[in-house]
């Protein structure tokens, strides 16, 4: 199953002598090591950049994040304790290949399974079962 999420996060602000207060630091956070943000290496990711979106007045940061073979999606109902309740999502648990990976801050967007049951695929023919025995 191929599955799109948003994920959340506040922007990172950096104060140098080149910057003023309230100029993107978009930039500077985008490129982070994934070790380093989610405490794992998630290289199954395919995460676009961050960008800088406006939610309840405020500007925070958002990327998409696109997974295939997903085979179980889930919302735990205790929340993880690191959820930011500032920040719009929370985690959501996935399911791939065997092992699970929980995704903090996040928005499920959609789901599309590649071999849905009950369509099959042209060429392909049902098995035909005789009722009369």
């Amino acid at each position: 199953m191929l599955v799109h999420l948003h994920q959340y996060k506040h922007e990172e602000v950096e104060f140098d002598d080149n910057r003023t207060a309230g100029e993107s630091q978009t930039e500077d956070s985008v490129n982070k090591d994934s070790e380093e943000y989610f405490g794992e290496n998630i290289e199954d990711f395919d995460a676009d950049t961050w960008e800088t979106v406006e939610y309840e007045g405020d500007p925070i940061q958002r990327r998409t994040i696109t997974l295939d073979g997903v085979t179980a999606v889930s919302v735990p109902q205790q929340g993880n304790r690191e959820d930011d309740s500032d920040l719009p999502g929370r985690t959501i648990q996935l399911r791939l290949g065997g092992g699970e990976e929980f995704v903090e801050q996040a928005v499920f967007v959609e789901a599309q399974d590649n071999a849905p049951q009950g369509e099959e695929p042209e060429g392909k023919t049902s098995p035909q079962v005789d009722d009369e025995q």
